[in-house]
């Protein structure tokens, strides 16, 4: 067995822009802009190459919108001690800001089909479904232009 600090991505969603933006925003800008990348970086992912722990605090799906259209992140902290291998996981988890500390990208490949399949079982809030709605493209871009199957180190392909 491997040790790993496993950080997931979605923790680092750009909660500082409201709704309304996102929405007046190309798909190729959100695609880039999505995650805090300068947070991930400094709070996560300097530290833990660098061989020590790591604290930041995750975006809070649960919140729901503020009257202002921003999120909220959570209050408590999360934290990581240093480990061997750093696994950031997740859509744009392969952003080409962070290629210096990324060692080796994976994707988990799935049939588009299957893929939407899945997400609506997770749909049980508006919330989701207009999450959804907003970030389709914006995955379509970035898996298509930015990081393109063929861009990856490791190509997983599940049913």
């Amino acid at each position: 067995a491997v040790e790993a600090a496993l950080i997931p991505c979605d923790d680092f969603y750009s909660a500082h822009v409201p709704d309304a933006e996102w929405d007046r925003r190309t798909p190729e800008q959100r695609a880039v802009e999505c995650m805090d990348w300068r947070r991930a970086r400094t709070e996560v992912l300097e530290p833990l190459r660098s061989g020590q722990s790591a604290q930041w605090r995750a975006f809070d799906f649960e919140a729901g919108a503020s009257p202002d259209g921003t999120y909220q992140l959570y209050q408590d902290y999360k934290s990581r001690a240093p480990s061997a291998m750093v696994i950031l996981e997740g859509s744009y988890s392969a952003q080409p800001a962070l290629s210096d500390l990324i060692d080796l990208t994976i994707l988990i490949d799935t049939e588009t089909d299957i893929r939407a399949a899945r997400l609506r079982l997770r749909e049980d809030s508006d919330f989701l479904r207009a999450w959804n709605a907003r970030w389709d493209a914006a995955e379509n871009y970035y898996l298509t232009c930015v990081r393109p199957k063929s861009s990856f180190g490791i190509v997983v392909t599940t049913l």
